[in-house]
């Protein structure tokens, strides 16, 4: 395997009775790097990060982890750690008390100052020595987190690590993960929020249908060639709109705002014309004070991609 990557996959077929949940997916990860793993429901996410976790096995195609070859048993090599929908908690035990367990199911004992370290990572130092059967969804997803951190892994697979989670705790997350991948840590995660993973992920795949249908660095998919919605609020709406209407590869998408924001202009462009857009708007005076995609470059590839994959009717 080659020693850059974490995890490489060939010809990945998994099958549930009739149902091809993988269908000959090639997929791979580079050490060290934060991939996300996006797709409609169903489309064999959950199912990768199973054989990823050692949750299942391959039906056909073959399976290198951390450099190791996976075969037909449900196992994975050393330093692979996780959860798939969601975190196993002891809801009748604290925080602090679901972690020493956790760890015991690994075969060793944690210093409490190592549990008290990953709970303050994950912002929990306050509620750990309360029960977890009163966490909230998000709490939970940290939690999760944390005991994942106590194994000092090599690969860490997340399932939706950003569900339930308020503005604090994805906060909390990212830092985690950002730390990690720092460290040489790889990290795999989904997410159907698509600000995480433009937020975390430097490269991501997305998956439809059990087919991958895009593959790589996460900027390829906004490489300047999509044409996309814009949000523009500028010092002078008329002038913005006079010269857009008069630059080349500028569409004006009249009716984009609903509630009657005069001083809102939606523009369709590539990134060169809106890059000449901009360059004009300066030149006549006129303050830029908001530019930003309606739709992120990751979400418009998410959607035209899957749709592409929709089977006919």
């Amino acid at each position: 395997m080659d020693s850059t990557l974490a995890v490489r996959a060939r010809g990945i077929t998994k099958y549930f009775g009739d149902v091809v949940a993988l269908d000959d997916i090639d997929f791979e990860v580079a050490q060290g790097r934060i991939h996300g793993l996006v797709g409609p429901n169903g489309a064999g996410k959950t199912t990768l990060l199973g054989l990823l976790l050692g949750l299942a096995v391959a039906d056909q195609g073959s399976l290198e982890i951390l450099g190791t070859p996976v075969g037909k048993s449900l196992a994975t090599p050393e330093g692979v750690t996780g959860f798939v929908d969601g975190p196993g908690l002891y809801p009748s035990l604290s925080a602090k008390r679901n972690l020493a367990a956790l760890a015991g199911l690994h075969g060793g004992e944690v210093k409490a100052s190592a549990i008290d370290d990953v709970l303050g990572q994950v912002g929990l130092t306050d509620v750990a020595d309360e029960r977890v059967r009163g966490f909230s969804l998000g709490m939970r997803q940290r939690l999760g987190l944390a005991a994942a951190l106590l194994t000092k892994p090599r690969l860490l697979v997340l399932d939706e690590p950003s569900n339930g989670l308020d503005p604090a705790g994805a906060k909390h997350v990212r830092r985690v993960l950002d730390r990690l991948a720092a460290d040489g840590v790889t990290v795999v995660l989904s997410s159907h929020r698509m600000d995480d993973v433009e937020a975390l992920c430097s490269d991501v795949t997305i998956v439809a249908t059990g087919r991958v249908v895009f593959t790589g660095p996460l900027g390829k998919l906004s490489a300047g060639t999509t044409e996309l919605d814009y949000r523009l609020r500028t010092s002078d709406a008329e002038a913005a709109r006079r010269l857009a209407a008069e630059s080349s590869g500028i569409h004006l998408v009249e009716g984009a705002d609903e509630r009657g924001d005069t001083e809102l202009l939606v523009v369709r462009a590539v990134e060169p014309a809106l890059d000449d857009l901009v360059s004009r708007l300066v030149r006549a005076g006129v303050a830029v004070r908001e530019l930003a995609p309606v739709v992120s470059p990751l979400e418009a590839a998410f959607l035209a991609l899957t749709e592409k994959q929709e089977p006919t009717r």
